[in-house]
């Protein structure tokens, strides 16, 4: 079943292409009829089956679909699609949450995981963030096609280039500090990376320019002399350092004389989910060979990313972080708090320790507590800042 655009066709197209999945007849048209009225162009499938053939011949900016199907289930459809695609933003639903179903949708990478019956402006609301991100997401692979063919214009390379150039003379880090929930007190600090330079910024737009100039080596080695060299006149603890993937093929980052190599011991390196592991070779080796010197590892943003709980046989990490968008109204939501206490149970079954960050309220504080996380980070205990912020409980 289909739903045809209506006479503004070219409106809608321009606001987003939806592929809506549901065997529920009645469900997915008034579904339908819901997201075309808010200016979507709609395609729907009454089941998976129909869902993967209109998937082979047609591109959509946002699936949302339903996971109780018989054959093709919702999973099943979001396995399918990351095979072939890992920016188009998938929404699932189901009548029927089970923190099983939402750690496999998590796993996949799945956009958001909603309970039925769906409140149509939570899902209009979810739908619209979800085709912005996917646009986001086409921008930038245009952007990294033009460097890999070098079709950026030459005045417009020497434009990044300056104002990269200024960010690397600019850059200085932000700490926050991470609290210890059996002995409320510090455990270490996060460095994020911070800049003066106007035209880049936040810490995205220098990541961005780092991709599309090919100088990803160049802002990680800046990141980790300056982490560094804060560390001099720091507290006795641990320091979470971010890793964008590339990082890991820096031979630098292992080189014994490297600044953080001299203080591996007290550093723990953050490598993000929301970037795919796939383009390194022999991580295996790699990090084991940063873990003999001394470093210790974590995920970044679990629940965010793509690579969902696969990661762990690769990396093997000591530390695991909650993504926020886990953790915000955590105490609200029956859902998000099975799943975070069920990872808890499963990290800390493998040895790992959890860090849940984005806490800014005192019920999401004690949801998480009671949830068995081991470490805390967020606003309600100190916004990042320099030297290092101290925090209250």
């Amino acid at each position: 079943m289909n739903v045809e655009a209506s006479p503004d066709a070219e409106t809608r197209r321009a606001r987003g292409r939806i592929l809506l999945v549901d065997d529920e007849e009645a469900l997915l048209r008034i579904t339908a009829r819901l997201l075309t009225a808010a200016g979507y162009e709609v395609r729907t499938a009454s089941d998976g089956q129909a869902a993967l053939a209109l998937l082979a011949e047609h591109t959509f900016d946002t699936v949302v679909s339903d996971i109780d199907m018989p054959r093709v289930t919702g999973i099943k459809l979001l396995q399918f699609i990351r095979e072939r695609d890992l920016d188009v933003p998938v929404i699932l639903m189901t009548g029927v949450p089970h923190v099983k179903t939402a750690m496999q949708a998590i796993a996949h990478g799945a956009q958001l995981y909603l309970s039925k019956p769906v409140d149509i402006q939570e899902l209009t609301s979810a739908v619209a963030k979800a085709v912005r991100l996917n646009q986001v997401a086409k921008l930038k692979r245009e952007a990294l096609a033009l460097v890999d063919r070098g079709g950026f214009g030459s005045a417009e390379r020497v434009v990044l280039e300056a104002a990269f150039q200024r960010t690397l003379n600019t850059l200085w880090l932000a700490y926050q500090p991470i609290v210890s929930v059996g002995s409320r007190s510090l455990f270490g600090y996060e460095a994020l990376l911070r800049s003066d330079e106007s035209s880049l910024p936040h810490p995205a737009a220098v990541l961005d320019a780092a991709e599309r100039l090919g100088r990803l080596s160049d802002l990680g080695q800046r990141i980790r002399a300056l982490a560094c060299d804060s560390m001099k006149n720091a507290p006795p603890c641990a320091f979470f350092v971010n890793l964008h993937p590339h990082d890991l093929l820096d031979p630098t980052l292992r080189s014994p004389d490297a600044p953080l190599s001299l203080v591996a011991e007290h550093v723990v390196l953050e490598i993000t989910e929301r970037a795919s592991l796939d383009g390194v070779k022999n991580v295996h080796s790699t990090v084991a060979e940063l873990r003999a010197m001394g470093f210790r590892i974590a995920i970044d943003d679990l629940g965010a990313g793509y690579a969902g709980l696969t990661s762990f046989a690769t990396l093997e990490p000591e530390f695991v972080k909650l993504d926020m968008s886990l953790i915000r109204d955590v105490d609200k939501s029956d859902v998000k708090g099975k799943l975070v206490r069920s990872m808890t149970a499963l990290c800390k079954d493998l040895g790992m320790q959890v860090v849940a960050e984005g806490i800014e309220t005192i019920e999401e504080r004690e949801a998480l507590v009671d949830a068995g996380v081991d470490l805390l980070q967020g606003y309600l205990f100190a916004k990042p800042g320099r030297p290092f912020p101290t925090f209250v409980w």
